[in-house]
């Protein structure tokens, strides 16, 4: 299976959570493994790949490019960053051919630790800011090498442009693609993503725990995970910050099918206008 993507996380009548259980935090300081601030003004290429594709998995309709005005930065504290931020910024760019012949109208921006850094358990975190515009699909996650899904696969943060959620997703050997470990929490009136959060997972050998903003939203154990396939969250893991557009899983919420599968027209108007970005003030990972 491609592992440039996962495929849709959508499942059929899922319940909205709201958030309101603190999630649970270490009693002595954590090991830190892992900081980016993001301070710019250029990408740390020696923690970064940028990924470059000429496909797509999932019908997304961009193809991914290492461009500056793709991948750039907001400086200092601008739009309520500390210490600057990435922003991945998707353009509208008809009849885009990649070297592989294939043709887009959008492209966007991909990020990965692989083979930079990599880490088995622990607690990663990003304080996150999104545009909300049906079918934008922003995501941070975290991929184990190797075949998908059997080396595992812990979506952090996912959000196809809907006012008033994110979702979080696991992925593994017999419960992937349409996994049943899968959750939208619903965020209070006036507190969405458009605003900044703090999206995090507490992962050690026999659960995993989602956060937003230190309050848990979904949690899975070993033996839950277990009852569907192998366990797949014992092995090296790197993290990756991409900005889809469209495909499979914004089509499964807002059901468009024109001008592009999952990307409504207004969205391609937001996109065309340059208001779509994908703002990362940072990301950290720790070992208790």
């Amino acid at each position: 299976m491609e592992i440039l993507r996962r495929p849709s996380t959508a499942v059929v009548g899922l319940v909205l959570l709201p958030l309101i259980v603190p999630a649970s935090r270490p009693a002595s300081a954590p090991t830190p493994l892992f900081f980016e601030d993001f301070s710019g003004p250029a990408l740390d290429r020696s923690r970064w790949n940028v990924v470059i594709t000429g496909r797509t998995v999932n019908n997304e309709q961009q193809a991914y490019v290492d461009s500056p005005d793709v991948i750039t930065f907001v400086p200092g504290d601008a739009e309520g960053a500390t210490n600057g931020a990435l922003a991945i910024r998707p353009r509208f760019r008809e009849g885009f051919t990649t070297q592989q012949g294939k043709t887009f109208d959008f492209v966007s921006g991909r990020l990965d630790t692989r083979d930079r850094f990599e880490f088995e358990h622990g607690s990663a975190s990003a304080r996150i800011k999104l545009t909300v515009g049906a079918g934008l699909w922003p995501a941070f996650w975290i991929l184990g090498k190797g075949a998908w899904p059997a080396t595992g696969e812990i979506d952090v943060m996912e959000h196809v442009g809907e006012p008033d959620w994110t979702s979080v997703a696991i992925h593994g050997p017999g419960y992937s693609g349409k996994t049943p470990f899968v959750a939208r929490p619903r965020m209070p009136a006036g507190e969405g993503p458009e605003g900044w959060h703090v999206y995090g997972v507490d992962w050690t050998a026999d659960a995993l725990v989602f956060s937003i903003d230190a309050l848990e939203v979904y949690r899975v154990t070993r033996p839950e995970i277990e009852k569907y396939g192998a366990w797949a969250f014992d092995n090296q893991k790197y993290v990756i910050l991409n900005f889809a557009l469209g495909g499979g899983y914004p089509q499964s919420v807002n059901h468009t099918e024109k001008p592009y599968p999952g990307l409504p027209a207004e969205t391609v108007d937001l996109i065309r206008r340059n208001e779509a970005r994908f703002l990362v003030d940072w990301v950290r990972v720790e070992r208790p």
